[in-house]
């Protein structure tokens, strides 16, 4: 019930009630929560090579390739989203520094988390129609930083 109710406040982003919900969740629900919607990101991917019928598919079986799909494509893109959206969230701690916001770095951790939801559904309907390159997932995170901008300016300053 958490996920889905990450979802429909993610998609709501910045509304200002959609980030105090999001706020409330705890921070296993959100890794898991990502955890789930890059498998889904990765289902046109899969789907395709199945499709085309690769050779190694081919040799290894179905089975063994599902392995070899998620240790090599599946991890690798969970490793380098992980790490985009730490970088992220650090640069949104410098952020708020300079706006005089009171935010820590694990609350702009899940605001960016939560904030790659649309443009990663947008990316997967996309992919099960085009051929999509992988540099549309980084545009994405340039519309995730914009949102976070707005998500951040959403919060009172700092009383002095």
């Amino acid at each position: 019930m958490v996920f889905l109710t990450s979802f429909i406040e993610s998609i709501q982003l910045p509304k200002k009630k959609s980030i105090f919900k999001l706020n409330r969740i705890g921070m296993d629900a959100v890794v898991i929560y990502m955890f789930i919607l890059l498998a889904i990101v990765s289902l046109p991917n899969l789907i395709n090579q199945l499709r085309v019928g690769s050779e190694l598919s081919e040799k290894i079986g179905s089975f063994f390739y599902l392995i070899y799909f998620f240790i090599f494509h599946y991890l690798v893109v969970v490793v380098l989203v992980f790490i985009v959206i730490s970088i992220i969230a650090y640069l949104a701690t410098k952020l708020t520094q300079m706006s005089g916001r009171k935010l820590h770095y694990s609350i702009l951790w899940k605001m960016v988390a939560f904030s790659t939801t649309l443009p990663f559904l947008l990316y997967t309907i996309l992919a099960f129609f085009y051929n999509l390159n992988d540099n549309f997932l980084w545009l994405s995170f340039f519309y995730t930083f914009l949102l976070l901008y707005k998500i951040i300016t959403t919060y009172p300053k700092r009383k002095k």
